[in-house]
């Protein structure tokens, strides 16, 4: 039995066929084998345990970073079996550096968006909505427009949480105005996010991936703009006409607060700069613009600490809870999120490297053509997260034309809003307004958002025609 068992093994570890040649080694198609049905089980049940994150409190970078590690496992073994090592090492080398390219990114984005936040950049922005004494209509329109135009510059996430905490404190008590209010923040967000590389984690992709220029980003700001615009139109009916009373909120910004916002428009600069003039990496930019960020954080400390030195020790305490310390900046940065990315990037180019993104895209873009494909991309993206969606789309690399390209960029990102799970802007105002902005209560205006979507992609194609 030992033999007949030893015998076998090589047969059952055999690859099918070579899928394709890469990086100087063989690329094998184990599609049809049992290590390519056991490491998309093991992405399946991952990604379910993700899914069900908010009922089982377990942070989503956890199953995907065992599910990566457990997928690369297998593909190693079969390569080793097979005698080429260096092949698995390539390929997980090849995503280990998207990964890292897109992490520092991120992180030195997070740092900016943490110590503008330390500095009450953002709170004297609420201070200022919540003491107008804007109607709630106004509160309605001016909460998604800031979404609309804040997320391209600030992530989408971190735009709707501070817009959400205007429309909370406003609406206190009036839960019809505080729904729709909130599902406007989601849908601007989202589509605000789509038309820029620094406001979403998929067109961010797409910009480091060198399919989508900086500057051609804007082709899709109409687009982006009816689909905000068509369901915002429509929910406004719904909102009711009442005039709050004016609160009281003094937030003044801390020392070095505005010096800041002007370093990370710098930054965004010297990063588009740097990648369309030099052809380096962005990354490259972000963390030359986060050093300079430290440097200034240097200058805060020095400052914070001469003015404890005058006031005297009696103030000590106190100083020494307003000494600025950019660290704590990038301490307080998603780190789950990040190491979600780790788990989701090595997962998918797992599959893609057994052969299973090749058959998607066959299927997707061969069969069903780059236009229904790209449109079903962005309902995905309403369901499963819309990094992975994206991350395949990339890997898969399918043969389109540029407006394809950007229809994708597009869909992916607005797509999300569909559902209240769809976006993370979602999933985090579910948590703020609990009980009040809820799965349902964003699924009754799923309808509206629907509309917007699928104008948002008549228009590109319509306006972007000459591109497709």
């Amino acid at each position: 039995m030992t033999r007949y068992i030893t015998g076998m093994l090589p047969l059952l570890l055999a690859p099918q066929s070579v899928l394709a040649e890469e990086g100087g080694g063989r690329l094998l198609d184990l599609t049809g084998h049992w290590v390519g049905a056991a490491a998309l089980t093991i992405f399946i049940v991952a990604y379910g345990v993700v899914i069900l994150e908010e009922f089982l409190h377990l942070r989503k970078s956890k199953p995907v970073m065992l599910a990566a590690g457990l997928i690369w496992l297998l593909i190693a073994m079969v390569y080793k079996q097979q005698g080429e090592p260096a092949t698995a090492a390539a390929q997980i080398r090849h995503h280990l550096l998207e990964y890292a390219e897109l992490m520092l990114f991120l992180l030195a984005a997070m740092t900016y968006i943490n110590t503008m936040s330390e500095r009450n950049v953002f709170k004297r922005l609420r201070a200022w909505l919540v003491s107008s004494g804007y109607s709630l209509r106004t509160i309605f329109w001016i909460t998604g427009l800031l979404a609309f135009f804040i997320s391209p510059v600030a992530d989408n996430l971190t735009t709707a949480l501070i817009m959400a905490a205007v429309v909370i404190t406003v609406g206190a008590g009036n839960r019809r105005f505080i729904t729709v209010a909130c599902i406007n923040i989601v849908v601007a967000a989202n589509a605000g996010g789509a038309f820029s590389p620094f406001g979403d984690i998929t067109t961010l992709m797409v910009w480091q991936k060198g399919v989508v220029d900086f500057m051609e980003f804007f082709d899709l700001f109409i687009p982006s703009l009816i689909n905000w615009l068509v369901p915002a139109a429509l929910m406004a009916m719904a909102v009711p006409r009442q005039q709050p009373e004016a609160l009281t909120e003094a937030a003044g910004i801390k020392k070095g607060g505005l010096v800041i916002v002007g370093l990370f428009m710098g930054t965004i600069v010297l990063t588009v700069a740097m990648h369309n003039f030099l052809h380096l990496p962005p990354v490259i930019g972000m963390m030359t613009g986060l050093s300079i960020l430290k440097l200034y954080g240097y200058h805060l400390k020095r400052n914070s600490q001469r003015r404890r030195e005058i006031t005297g020790p009696e103030k000590d305490s106190l100083q020494a809870v307003e000494t600025f310390d950019i660290f704590k900046s990038m301490e307080r940065a998603e780190w789950d999120t990040l190491m979600f990315f780790y788990g989701v990037i090595l997962c998918v180019g797992g599959l893609g490297t057994i052969g299973y993104l090749t058959l998607v895209s066959n299927a997707m873009y061969g069969d069903m053509g780059p236009t229904i494909a790209n449109v079903l991309v962005g309902v995905l993206s309403a369901v499963v997260d819309n990094i992975p969606v994206m991350f395949a789309v990339l890997t898969m690399n399918p043969d389109m034309s540029h407006g394809q390209w950007l229809l994708v960029t597009l869909t992916a990102g607005v797509g999300g809003s569909l559902l209240s799970i769809g976006s993370a802007a979602g999933v985090a105002l579910m948590g703020q307004a609990r009980g009040i902005y809820t799965f349902f209560s964003h699924l009754k205006w799923s309808w509206a958002i629907a509309l917007g979507y699928a104008a948002s992609i008549w228009v590109h194609m319509f306006i972007n025609r000459g591109l497709m």
